[in-house]
């Protein structure tokens, strides 16, 4: 009795022990300070924030608290972060910073915060292009405006072969908000001769895409097929 006793009492403490050792551990501070992030939780944030959890960390997606706040357009979520102190220029997996996806989604609110705390725009999103690009090319045209301000380079070029410009026409339907967006970047100084990687200019693709209103833009510009 005393033995079976004794084997059932052995077995009880192994269990207990490999409960003890496969028992996943609380997340820590960092990792509750991105999911706090990314639902909106403003109040959570600050808290961990005050308690030491690290305003640069990152998940396993490469994702800081700022840039899961800014995928979500959680807007006083970022602002807490970046006065915190967050990196604007850190990029997660897909190659995304904050400024560069916030351009790309229409987020203006993020992007005004991003430009505030002079983020590097030599920092490229996963097609080597800046937030102008893709904001030309969605027809965003305040984020264009925001950015058109700042030291941005218009005539960036990136690994697709093309500008804002470019992408403006290329990637759009024509209508009143890119024609609008051709109209600033033209008078920012975008290249109307600048061609993409096959030699086709701005104004040849407007006119193959029947883009009547922006081939005379770009002909006022000192366009040229």
């Amino acid at each position: 009795m005393k033995v079976m006793l004794a084997s059932m009492c052995a077995g009880l403490v192994m269990v207990v022990l490999g409960m003890a050792v496969t028992a996943s551990p609380a997340p820590d501070k960092d990792q509750l300070l991105i999911a706090a992030a990314e639902r909106n939780d403003v109040e959570s944030v600050r808290r961990l924030l005050r308690d030491g959890a690290g305003v640069q960390a990152r998940d396993a997606q490469g994702r800081t608290g700022l840039m899961a706040a800014t995928y979500r357009n959680h807007v006083e979520v970022a602002r807490v972060l970046i006065d915190a102190g967050s990196d604007v220029n850190a990029q997660d997996a897909m190659q995304n910073s904050p400024l560069l996806l916030a351009g790309a989604s229409g987020y203006l609110d993020i992007v005004r915060m991003t430009l505030a705390a002079r983020p590097d725009f030599t920092v490229y999103n996963r097609f080597g292009g800046t937030a102008l690009i893709p904001a030309c090319e969605r027809g965003h045209v305040e984020v264009v405006k925001a950015l058109l301000k700042t030291t941005i380079d218009v005539n960036h070029v990136n690994r697709l072969g093309w500008t804002a410009l470019l992408e403006a026409i290329l990637l759009s339907d024509g209508g009143t908000a890119h024609q609008e967006i051709v109209r600033l970047l033209l008078a920012a100084g975008a290249n109307p001769n600048l061609a993409d990687h096959d030699g086709v200019t701005p104004l040849r693709h407007a006119r193959q895409k029947g883009y009547r209103v922006i081939s005379d833009l770009l002909l006022a510009a000192g366009a040229h097929e």
